[in-house]
């Protein structure tokens, strides 16, 4: 019977600590999958600290139509949306802000 009881409890350790895992995963990529209504609250704070708003807006807006991601912050962290990060121009420069 404490056999039982032992596999019991480490069964339910386990199922706790995969729950824990993927609530931490969804979470962890929960801030760069956005839907396409997200985008220009997301793009709007991203160009909050340009003086070329527009324009910023304007390719933050489309690069987030395509990727569904929007870095963290007004810039920089690029690194967190790769498909936001690599997509460049025909000259060769990043197409997103």
């Amino acid at each position: 019977m404490a056999a039982a009881r032992v596999h019991s409890t480490t069964s339910f350790l386990l199922l706790s600590l995969f729950l824990v895992l993927i609530t931490f995963s969804s979470f962890a990529q929960g801030y760069n999958r956005l839907r396409p209504k997200d985008c220009k609250p997301r793009c709007t704070y991203r160009c909050s600290a340009t003086s070329h708003k527009k324009p910023c807006m304007f390719f933050c807006q489309k690069c987030c139509a395509t990727c569904l991601c929007v870095p963290p912050g007004t810039y920089g962290n690029k690194q967190t949306c790769p498909c936001y990060n690599n997509w460049k121009t025909q000259e060769g420069r990043p197409k997103c802000p």
